[in-house]
């Protein structure tokens, strides 16, 4: 049995400013964002593009901006709207105080997806071609966020089996120990999801597949890991036994397999002119 180590969330401190480690950890997801995201540019069809507007750095430093816009302001709206509508009904000022915690992944990710429908008409491009783009620089961002989840002792698992090797007891948790669910969620929304995203898509592929991957892919590891996870502690699990997490993620995981389908059978249609 393991003993979650006690990290000061503090990395820095200079004088009144605080420098936190999750702070850095989003930090660290924008960084290799950019740094994938150039990458990416070398990728087909993006490193052919011709033309008065072709895929440039500057894409990827726009797109970074808009995505976290969309991260913020989606995160915070469905955590509110998807895990305590009736709280902020109530206290509706309460919605903008994000210093509070309360931030939904499945939230965030609609957030993006409305930010990448007004980058792609700004630019005149098709938005899957957008989406596509950005799904595979995404999970090494999700596994940042993860890291600083366990740094604080956060969203910790169910209870484990007192014979399971990593099982951990978490402060503020109880004496029993439990699945450290961060680092799941880390190795298999984060890192996994990332080797699978990055290798499909460094071949051309139907408009469209790559995103559809990457939504049933985080879907279905996130319906998993969610069977060791704690639920959150006002909804508990809901019906069919399933946390609201794992039901978020079963339209991701129908959208995704809808979108494949769609792309795959899009590009069999011969183009005219």
């Amino acid at each position: 049995m393991l003993i979650h180590p006690q990290i000061n969330p503090i990395a820095l401190e200079l004088g009144p400013v605080a420098v936190h480690w999750y702070g850095l950890t989003y930090l660290a997801a924008f960084a290799l964002f950019m740094l994938l995201g150039r990458a990416r540019l070398k990728h087909e069809p993006y490193a052919s593009m011709t033309g008065p507007r072709p895929w440039s750095a500057r894409d990827v430093e726009d797109i970074l901006f808009l995505g976290v816009l969309g991260v913020v302001v989606g995160g915070r709206l469905g955590y509110c709207l998807f895990y305590k509508p009736a709280y902020y009904l109530a206290h509706p000022l309460e919605v903008f105080a994000v210093w509070q915690g309360g931030m939904s992944f499945h939230g965030g990710m609609l957030g993006v997806l409305v930010a990448m429908v007004w980058y792609a008409r700004s630019r005149q491009r098709p938005w899957l071609q957008v989406m596509d783009f950005v799904a595979p620089c995404v999970p090494t961002g999700l596994a940042a966020g993860r890291v600083g989840n366990f740094i604080n002792g956060e969203l910790w698992g169910r209870v484990a089996d007192p014979s399971l090797p990593w099982g951990m007891v978490f402060r503020g948790a109880g004496d029993l120990p439990r699945h450290p669910s961060q680092v799941y969620q880390f190795l298999l929304e984060g890192l996994l999801l990332f080797v699978v995203l990055w290798l499909f898509a460094r071949r051309p592929r139907p408009m469209g597949q790559v995103s559809a991957l990457f939504l049933m892919g985080y879907g279905v590891l996130r319906f998993v890991v969610e069977f060791f996870r704690e639920p959150d502690a006002h909804l508990g699990l809901l019906s069919l036994g399933l946390s609201m997490g794992q039901w978020l993620c079963v339209p991701m995981v129908l959208a995704g397999m809808a979108l494949w389908v769609w792309a795959g059978r899009r590009a069999l249609v011969p183009a005219r002119g």
